[in-house]
């Protein structure tokens, strides 16, 4: 382990077909202005709303709603839910949703008593709040970001063709608790199943993919990619299946919630090209992400060649016998491929609704990042996208 760090993680999980029941255990904790944030209003349909609400109401909860959260919630949205929270006098937030109802939690907690424009003030410039911020509390209905045990808030502005996640430095914006009923996630059409599943695969990926030394941290993800391979071919095969969905919900937690980035520099590159191509498609954040990662790991693979000899013998079994450190890397990438094939997940930017056109807006709109193997410049980018048409 190089380096020096901290390491702290204020949320507490309740994980299980009971968990919900433990709302009851904190909403006590709270004041009693409670604003509900959720998406499109699927909640409605599976029951989740009508069980939260009446826990809710139980605890002598004043209500206020947030519907309509986007899979890629835009500022336009964040400043009207700001505004709702302030009517409402808000003490306690309350996502019941997907990754993007969390994170879109998070931004208003934030912005609710902030005097600046939040999107400038944290998405631009990137500063820490500096005023008072709200508590959130989750109820997971989708496993994906981990956005249930980390401080990331990610908005989409169209206008500016950007899609910025920040991660804020302070604990305290992390979810007091989060809810994590794996049944939940049973409601969910297949195509954000497996976008989901990838979401969680590529998050270890983009903190493995950096460093030389043996790091304890390695190790734990290599675990964990095993696990999230293993329980995404049976839950591709039978979605109702609990462990499987189980496994996967557990993974998506543990894989951004800061313990594997712990003595790595990471590498987010992936995630910003995915983000680029997001904010000109507005598709499926997972999928994007899968459009983009082949391309990307083929170019820096020679950069980082130990790393990714590591990664196909340990993650995905492959027989180094009599193969050299290249063919086996470039084997690992193979088994990778195949994998993403056989969930169904989108694996060209073009099908996503990607043309020529835009390469070099995607490009521009690209965040370069420097932990990784190697720093692209802008001209390995638009390469990077090319081949991920």
């Amino acid at each position: 382990m190089l380096g020096n760090f901290s390491y702290c993680n204020p949320t507490k999980l309740y994980f299980g077909e009971d968990s919900l029941n433990y709302l009851n255990t904190e909403l006590p904790k709270y004041g009693e202005n409670v604003v509900l944030i959720y998406g499109g209003g699927s909640i409605k349909k599976n029951g989740i709303y009508d069980d939260v609400i009446k826990i809710l109401k139980d605890n002598g909860k004043n209500v206020a709603e947030i519907s309509g959260v986007m899979p890629n919630p835009t500022v336009e949205k964040l400043y009207e839910g700001i505004e709702i929270a302030r009517k409402h006098n808000v003490d306690f937030i309350l996502a019941v949703g997907g990754g993007s109802v969390c994170d879109y939690a998070k931004a208003v907690s934030v912005s609710v008593n902030c005097d600046e424009d939040p999107w400038d003030k944290y998405y631009v410039r990137f500063e820490e709040p500096v005023c008072e911020t709200i508590p959130v509390g989750c109820v997971l209905t989708m496993a994906g970001t981990g956005s249930e045990m980390n401080a990331g808030s990610v908005i989409t502005n169209h206008s500016a063709k950007m899609k910025v996640g920040h991660v804020f430095a302070d604990e305290k914006i992390m979810p007091r608790f989060s809810i994590l009923n794996p049944k939940y996630t049973m409601t969910l059409p297949h195509y954000q199943m497996i976008a989901g599943i990838y979401d969680i695969f590529n998050h270890i990926c983009e903190q493995y993919f950096s460093g030389e030394d043996d790091n304890t941290s390695d190790y734990i993800s290599e675990a964990l990619m095993r696990s999230v391979i293993s329980a995404s071919r049976i839950a591709n095969k039978n979605p109702e299946d609990y462990e499987a969905r189980s496994n996967i919900m557990w993974s998506a937690t543990w894989a951004l919630n800061t313990l594997v980035a712990k003595g790595k520099t990471t590498d987010w590159m992936v995630h910003m090209l995915g983000q680029a191509v997001g904010a000109y498609t507005d598709a499926t954040h997972g999928m994007t992400l899968a459009a983009v990662s082949l391309p990307y790991y083929s170019y820096i693979m020679p950069y980082g060649l130990s790393k990714f000899k590591r990664f196909a013998i340990n993650v995905w079994d492959v027989n180094p016998e009599g193969k050299s450190d290249e063919e086996v890397a470039k084997e690992g990438l193979k088994c990778m491929e195949d994998w993403m094939k056989e969930l169904g997940l989108v694996m060209k930017i073009s099908d996503l609704g990607v043309t020529d056109e835009m390469i070099e807006g995607i490009a521009d709109a690209t965040l370069i990042m420097t932990g990784g193997y190697k720093v692209l410049s802008r001209d390995e980018v638009v390469d990077i996208l090319k081949k991920s048409m």
